[in-house]
């Protein structure tokens, strides 16, 4: 479900840095890896390939689909998630939280290479002018169904 009219913000400004006008993402394509297994390559092309200008609505301001839904949560963060997906072993895991990268744990061969949790909030706090507050203070990301889940 897309946001109503009245909740979507403005196109992103220059001083906004989920802009970045001058940034144009492709993903890689071929054989040739990128990160150290398949594994991690996956999805740190899915992730470049949300953004893809023939893909994406805004990709300059990380948006993927509906006015809203973000791949990451700004350039900053797009950029220290594919790093660390570079350097992902096979026995570890990447957690984001809201487009944000916040920790590689050591798991196992058969656990997720990546973990994502976006827009969670408690019921109480669960509504859009909330959820503005959040994101104008940089805290927080909408990934819409599958725009932050990088499999759009």
């Amino acid at each position: 479900m897309n946001a109503p009219d009245k909740f979507i913000p403005p196109a992103a400004t220059a001083a906004d840095p989920r802009h970045d006008p001058t940034r144009v993402v492709r993903s890689p394509r071929g054989s040739t890896l990128s990160c150290k297994s398949w594994l991690t390559e996956a999805p740190f092309r899915m992730l470049q390939n949300n953004l893809d200008p023939e893909v994406a609505e805004r990709p300059q301001d990380l948006v993927v689909y509906g006015g809203i839904g973000r791949a990451a949560r700004n350039w900053e963060c797009f950029d220290q998630i594919l790093a660390s997906l570079k350097e992902l072993n096979d026995d570890e895991t990447l957690l984001v939280q809201s487009g944000k990268p916040v920790g590689v744990f050591k798991t196992h061969a058969n656990a997720p290479r990546v973990l994502i949790a976006n827009s969670n909030l408690v019921p109480k706090w669960a509504n859009w002018e909330h959820f503005n507050e959040l994101d104008r203070a940089g805290l927080f990301m909408y990934g819409q169904m599958t725009a932050g889940s990088w499999i759009y």
